[in-house]
């Protein structure tokens, strides 16, 4: 007696599934006046997102792409205030 390999979907019971998934980025910019500022983000976020041209996301919120020199601009007053009294209030060192 000699015995065939089953092909998918061929037997009983069985079932082929195929199952994608879609990955889909919603970027929405802010408006307002956050464009004259320099905002704080993470450097490795920023770094990725110059190379990239995605837009990353600063401690105010604020979504956008970098693409300018951020010393020609003053520092977000929001990002500065969450950097000084959050983000250095938590670290350790």
């Amino acid at each position: 007696m000699t015995t065939t390999p089953e092909t998918p979907g061929s037997g009983f019971g069985s079932t082929l599934t195929d199952q994608r998934t879609e990955e889909q980025t919603d970027y929405r910019y802010d408006a307002g006046d956050h464009e004259k500022f320099s905002h704080y983000a993470p450097k490795d976020k920023i770094m990725q997102a110059m190379i990239e041209g995605t837009p990353v996301q600063a401690l105010c919120g604020k979504l956008w792409v970098p693409s300018r020199d951020p010393k020609r601009f003053p520092v977000c007053p929001v990002c500065k205030d969450i950097y000084e009294n959050v983000v250095q209030n938590d670290d350790p060192s």
